[in-house]
């Protein structure tokens, strides 16, 4: 293996690849192993905008609720004012019933991301399932 000899032509040396394909071995069995591990984002759901012609269903709207965080910390459920301290308890008081445990968390452009990632913390620990976001520009059917 490490060096063949014989031959007119004298010694002739042979790289020995055993001890390479050894280490390629253990390298993709370590990244075998490490890949389930890595950590993955929020899952979210992103709301699509409404074909432009078409009338919005007020039946549809009634069951949405939408969490908006304003930069100055106000927070409102849908166009109802509410606390930070509140929060929890009136999402876990409307989704009691519900089936569907989906509800959008809407932030201003110079809202700060950690109100945003607080009001999602507050809202999955009201029982929520599924936060979706909504930006302006979905808003806006864009």
């Amino acid at each position: 293996m490490g060096m063949a000899v014989g031959g007119s032509k004298g010694v002739m040396a042979e790289p020995n690849i055993v001890p390479l394909i050894d280490v390629l071995l253990v390298l993709i069995i370590i990244f075998m192993v490490i890949t389930p591990t890595i950590s993955q984002g929020l899952d979210t759901i992103v709301p699509q905008p409404a074909p432009p012609h078409q009338k919005e269903n007020q039946q549809l709207l009634n069951k949405t609720i939408v969490v908006s965080v304003s930069s100055g910390g106000q927070v409102m459920i849908n166009q109802d004012k509410s606390s930070w301290d509140q929060l929890e308890p009136t999402l876990a008081k409307i989704f009691a019933e519900r089936a569907e445990k989906v509800a959008f968390v809407k932030g201003d452009d110079t809202t700060e991301f950690a109100d945003v990632a607080r009001a999602i913390s507050i809202m999955k620990a009201a029982g929520i399932d599924h936060v979706g976001l909504i930006t302006n520009k979905i808003e806006a059917g864009q």
